[in-house]
């Protein structure tokens, strides 16, 4: 079926070229690392290529009606992660979005005094973005700080499949040993030697002229091997896959949003890593059809999901999906849930929603913070609507258990301090003791009684903050 109107689109991005990067291969927590000029070049380019795609009126897939001259702020969304690999993500965003809107003379104001006034850098569009922190919103980092994940990924490494994989790599790892710098040289931390092998040869010409033919591919497809293990699971709703079961929900959101006519937005950004591609290729079921989709896209790689309207009589709203791996390929179709053509929208948000097999299982999707703590933590979620698991009984009497041993000693502080007070007025008073006591507090002259207690409000407010927040560093951009 010919489908010629595009409606609106969704842009799935990762971000472009970096310096060598650290991941714990268990619990996938990240060292700091930065941009390259190389990675934002990668990123300008792919957001150049998707504004001729999509923005240009002579394009099979332009989107109709939306404008490409100066941005619409109502017409676009764009959402970039801001956890792990630090400020890599948000730089290519910018990059990215640098090229699919570019500086525009038009972008001028006139003023009441008629003097026109341009942008800086010649007309410079800039377009909203909105950081997705994983200490408020797991949408878009779903996979650290995860107990469930980390049993996952652990089960993995259990497995017969990788410890056959582990047998086979030892001569690879024993030729590698001599290029990574005392890097461990296990399956387990294969993608960390892959990363830096790849981060070195691009950027240090002395290690590119000494590293030995073949050993990068040897570790790409080490790397590749690991990280489809860990980034995936046989069920579309299973643990392994919650890096993309988090970002349907983004996905299914956007795309009833753009079929709505009331409202106008028609193009979604969603910068990110590689994990979430591993993780949709597998629940969608694209690598059944493209096996070699199998692992780590690369840098400045993107999904486009097309949401098209057919051609009378068939009215209904179809998905074309795209990808394009890195900066040397172009987009190709590829299609999900074995279907050989686009899917249909309805179809498609049902099939990413599913059940699956158990009837009291979540679907595939997770929509809130809350369902993605039950599933971390494996509460009842998991199970179904209306169980409890053990373990949640057990830390509510914990906790119930706690905050009476809290009350008891506030009670008690609260009595030896209200005795102190009353020996203190049993004493011989100086003259001039009757008059009310001050105390300074943050320049303002108030009772004592009244700053002590905003003393203690503050202190009790600042320590309820740091323990909710000790192990989930926000990022401020």
């Amino acid at each position: 079926m010919l489908l010629s109107k595009v409606l609106g689109v969704i842009i799935i991005a990762r971000n472009g070229d970096r310096y060598n990067y650290y991941q714990d291969p268990i619990t996938y927590a990240g060292s700091d690392t930065e941009t390259t000029a190389l990675g934002v070049a990668e990123s300008h380019q792919l957001g150049s290529l998707l504004r001729s795609t999509y923005l240009d009126s002579s394009s099979p897939s332009y989107v109709q009606g939306m404008r490409s001259d100066l941005v619409d702020n109502s017409e676009i969304k764009t959402r970039v992660k801001a956890g792990v690999e630090g400020t890599v993500v948000f730089d290519s965003a910018i990059a990215l979005l640098q090229g699919l809107f570019p500086p525009n003379p038009n972008n001028k104001i006139q003023l009441a005094n008629e003097t026109t006034v341009v942008a800086p850098l010649g007309g410079y569009q800039y377009v909203p973005v909105e950081t997705v922190e994983p200490g408020n919103d797991r949408s878009l980092e779903s996979w650290t700080s995860c107990p469930a994940f980390e049993k996952h990924t652990k089960q993995f490494y259990a497995s017969p499949e990788f410890k056959a994989k582990a047998k086979e790599a030892r001569p690879f790892f024993a030729a590698v040993k001599d290029y990574v710098f005392g890097r461990p040289t296990t399956l387990e931390n294969a993608w960390n030697i892959y990363d830096y092998i790849n981060s070195e040869l691009i950027h240090n010409k002395t290690y590119a002229h000494r590293l030995p033919p073949t050993l990068i591919e040897q570790a790409r497809h080490y790397a590749n091997f690991h990280e489809d293990g860990v980034f995936s699971d046989k069920d579309i709703n299973g643990v392994g896959n919650i890096a993309g079961r988090t970002l349907l929900h983004t996905i299914i959101t956007a795309l009833e949003r753009i079929a709505f006519n009331g409202d106008p937005l028609q193009f979604l950004l969603i910068e990110t890593t590689y994990q979430p591609f591993i993780s949709f290729f597998h629940q969608t079921g694209i690598t059944e059809e493209h096996p070699e989709f199998k692992g780590i896209p690369n840098y400045a790689s993107a999904i486009a999901i097309e949401l098209r309207r057919g051609n009378p009589p068939d009215l209904r709203d179809f998905l074309r999906i795209k990808f394009k791996n890195g900066t040397a390929e172009s987009f190709k179709d590829v299609h999900v849930f074995n279907h050989r053509s686009d899917i249909p929208l309805t179809e498609f948000i049902y099939r990413a929603e599913s059940i699956n097999t158990n009837a009291l299982a979540q679907g595939a999707a997770i929509t809130s913070n809350k369902q993605w703590l039950e599933i971390c933590n494996g509460n009842s979620a998991t199970f179904g609507p209306f169980s409890f698991a053990p373990e949640n009984t057990q830390a509510a009497f914990t906790g119930a258990f706690v905050f009476v041993g809290l009350l008891a000693l506030f009670t008690a502080a609260k009595l030896v301090k209200r005795s102190r007070a009353r020996a203190r007025e049993a004493r011989l008073r100086l003259p001039g003791d009757e008059v009310s006591e001050v105390a300074i507090n943050y320049g303002a002259i108030v009772p004592r009684g009244r700053a002590e207690r905003q003393s203690e409000e503050r202190a009790t407010t600042g320590g309820r903050a740091a323990q909710e927040y000790a192990e989930q560093p926000r990022w401020f951009v």
